[in-house]
């Protein structure tokens, strides 16, 4: 998104193989992006639209690249986070506020001619499964309560069982969840569509590997 003279496009094209669209308002830019591809051989890998990016359908992305402003960024971030866990997102410069990047690297640009600083930083996230809510326990966790606050790549969970209340924090890599390093209780859960299953962990969580958790219709569990 906002592909200027295509090259994040083509070169993926060229290293990686990928295929990729390119989208850009500017004209100009969208023809010399055409004809760089042609040039490097990999026109029939790679495509760039004149196009609105709010209307632009990225449902086949695996990685979503984006060099635009701040408040676009922000603007955008809604459909970004209602992407399939898992899919990449990467910013030249600018962040998305309050959802923090997994990762920052900052890349020396001697002759960059867009602010002081001649450098630049590249943002990556990694889209996080919606878990936000409550989970109730099938099979064997019957019974179980698992309530999840999330705020994106981060949560905290509360697991109630026969009477017993075990706190969680971590963190959500696609469609996984994990504990953080060092925390007090250890857990791994994998999202299966409307399901949490049990990966490994502490006790409860390796005892029980491979039980279920289903997402409640409501704010509580029926049984």
């Amino acid at each position: 998104l906002g592909s200027g003279d295509g090259r994040i496009v083509i070169l993926a094209a060229q290293r990686f193989g990928a295929s990729g669209l390119g989208v850009e308002l500017v004209p100009d830019l969208v023809r010399q992006s055409q004809d760089t591809a042609r040039k490097a051989g990999v026109a029939e890998r790679v495509e760039f639209r004149e196009q609105d990016i709010f209307k632009t359908d990225l449902s086949p992305a695996t990685v979503v690249t984006m060099y635009l402003l701040p408040e676009v960024n922000l603007a955008l971030r809604p459909k970004r986070l209602q992407r399939k866990p898992g899919t990449r997102i990467v910013s030249h410069d600018w962040d998305m506020g309050d959802w923090k990047p997994d990762e920052t690297t900052v890349v020396p640009v001697p002759d960059k001619k867009v602010g002081l600083e001649k450098s630049s930083k590249v943002h990556l996230w990694t889209v996080p499964a919606n878990v936000h809510g409550l989970w109730c326990g099938t099979g064997v966790l019957v019974g179980t309560q698992f309530a999840v606050q999330q705020q994106f790549q981060n949560f905290t969970a509360t697991m109630t069982r026969a009477g017993r209340v075990r706190d969680y924090e971590g963190r959500i890599d696609g469609d996984q969840l994990h504990s953080l390093p060092g925390a007090r209780r250890a857990m791994q859960l994998r999202v299966l569509g409307p399901q949490l299953e049990l990966v490994g962990g502490d006790s409860v969580f390796t005892l029980l590997k491979g039980a279920t958790l289903s997402r409640a219709s409501g704010n509580r569990c029926d049984s």
